[in-house]
């Protein structure tokens, strides 16, 4: 009767859903540290508000959010960049990136997008096919496509896999895509 008792199932549910939320938490603490840099008083610094915010509303806890914002002040490790590329079926994707080492993101990003039919983009080549919501691409919102593209059957169940291997990755904090799913 192994495995067949209540504590093994509860466990192993337990555990999967404690790494999501790690996940979560540890790309929040990342964006709180990147906007925390040059103000860490949320109320004088927007986006540090709406990146506590983001984390209050994930229920982080307050004690992980003030370590992060003092991290920030004694800190400079982190860097902020956003890396093009095109999905299957042509799709371009734009994607948010905050690393401390962007010598291993970047290949471990190019390696996940050549394994799923797609290639990165020349920097600044897809600014074309979004617009930001608030008028300013940065501080971790999703991008709105200009022109949505219609993609066949196989392309968007690629793109959907891609789609779910980049927001696994802890570097990456956004992924926008102009495809109708």
């Amino acid at each position: 009767m192994s495995g067949h008792n209540k504590w093994s199932q509860i466990k192993h549910k337990k555990a999967a859903k404690d790494q999501k939320r790690s996940n979560i938490f540890s790309r929040l603490v990342k964006e709180i540290t990147i906007a925390a840099r040059g103000e860490a008083n949320p109320e004088f610094n927007p986006r540090l508000k709406a990146a506590v915010l983001r984390a209050k509303a994930a229920n982080m806890p307050n004690d992980n959010i003030e370590r992060a914002i003092k991290k920030a002040s004694e800190s400079k490790e982190l860097e902020e960049m956003t890396i093009e590329a095109y999905g299957p079926g042509g799709i371009a994707i734009i994607a948010d990136v905050i690393t401390d080492n962007k010598n291993r993101t970047i290949p471990e990003i190019k390696h996940l997008l050549s394994e799923n039919n797609g290639k990165l983009a020349e920097s600044g080549s897809l600014d074309w096919a979004f617009s930001a919501k608030g008028g300013s691409a940065s501080g971790g919102e999703k991008l709105e496509p200009k022109f949505p593209q219609e993609i066949q059957d196989k392309d968007k169940e690629r793109l959907q896999k891609l789609l779910e291997k980049l927001e696994e990755n802890d570097d990456i904090s956004t992924t926008s895509h102009n495809a109708k799913l």
